[in-house]
């Protein structure tokens, strides 16, 4: 199908009131922006530029990672998010540096990024303090509560849970769909995948050694005697533990900060997001997505892959 869509886009580009592919792309910059999805069609192009009231010029369209990519010559505007989210298509302005090609760094949290649960609400279920973990979390994510206070406030709450029910929680990690994919093509490149996480040691240690990522950071549960103690070990790794995170690894590698990506959904990552060349929001809480750079409402994890190889295009014409 997206082969199909293709070449119905190149074919009846002339459909458009003015010429809507170009000869040879231009320079990098902030006047260049990508719509992608795996129903990108004619159809949804047309409806796009309609909502926009713009005749943009494609530059270039291409099938990759079961998705359609359209690559647009235009100056930016942050209504263009809102009209794409309405046909179900992402959209992603190419104001960064960094592209696929180019071996760089990735931050990633975990929790409700690279898995599809938070684990310390499935924890508090075993622990039969669920209801009331959720409710904070939920704030917190949003940002209406302080990370650290509410992460103590959280894990005091397991306090006399039996270990066992961690290894519960890890042996069924759902991860989030594209995540292997995403991560085969990165580490391809010479990409280093590391997890910053306010989540726990017990799951983001798993992941990395799963995974093959090159460094985890997040917390970590005390436990006695076979028993939670309902406390956290050592630092909280918050929102700025997370950042700096970033920044030193990519110093320890010799990773330019112009080739390094962040990926999150919940406000504990807008600080390493912002630190990143390119931060994206990946079906985050509404307060990040109104603060991200790039938003990813529609695609899996390979999402990434299309907004990076997008730059390489540019350069390949």
């Amino acid at each position: 199908m997206q082969t199909q869509n293709l070449a119905m886009i190149v074919q009846h580009y002339t459909l458009f009131p003015t010429p809507l592919l170009a000869e040879k792309p231009t320079a990098l910059g902030e006047d260049h922006f990508i719509l992608y999805g795996k129903n990108l069609s004619l159809d949804s192009l047309l409806a796009f530029q309609q909502k926009c009231g713009e005749n943009f010029l494609i530059l270039d369209c291409w099938n990759q990672w079961d998705y359609t990519i359209a690559l647009f010559k235009a100056t930016w505007q942050t209504q263009y998010l809102t009209f794409a989210h309405g046909l179900e298509l992402d959209i992603a302005p190419l104001n960064f540096d960094a592209s696929l090609s180019q071996a760089g760094l990735l931050v990633m949290d975990m929790d409700s990024t690279i898995i599809q649960m938070e684990c310390i609400d499935e924890i508090a279920k075993l622990a039969g303090t669920g209801e009331l973990v959720s409710s904070i979390t939920a704030q917190a994510m949003r940002g209406e509560l302080d990370f650290e206070q509410s992460l103590r406030r959280r894990v005091g709450t397991l306090k006399g849970a039996p270990e066992q029910i961690l290894q519960q929680v890890r042996n069924n990690l759902p991860l989030m769909p594209g995540l292997k994919k995403m991560l085969t093509e990165l580490q391809k490149y010479g990409w280093k995948t590391a997890i910053a996480s306010g989540g726990f040691t017990y799951f983001a240690d798993y992941l990395k050694e799963t995974l093959k990522l090159d460094f985890a950071v997040s917390n970590q549960l005390a436990i006695e005697n076979g028993y939670l103690t309902g406390e956290v070990q050592g630092d909280i790794i918050d929102a700025v533990y997370k950042a700096e995170t970033l920044k030193s690894l990519a110093q320890k590698w010799h990773i330019d900060l112009k080739n390094t990506v962040a990926i999150g959904d919940g406000a504990n990552d807008l600080a390493m997001m912002k630190m990143a060349n390119l931060g994206g929001a990946f079906h985050a809480k509404p307060k990040v997505q109104q603060q991200a750079q790039v938003v990813v409402n529609f695609a899996d994890l390979t999402a990434l892959l299309c907004i990076l190889s997008a730059n390489d295009r540019i350069k390949q014409n």
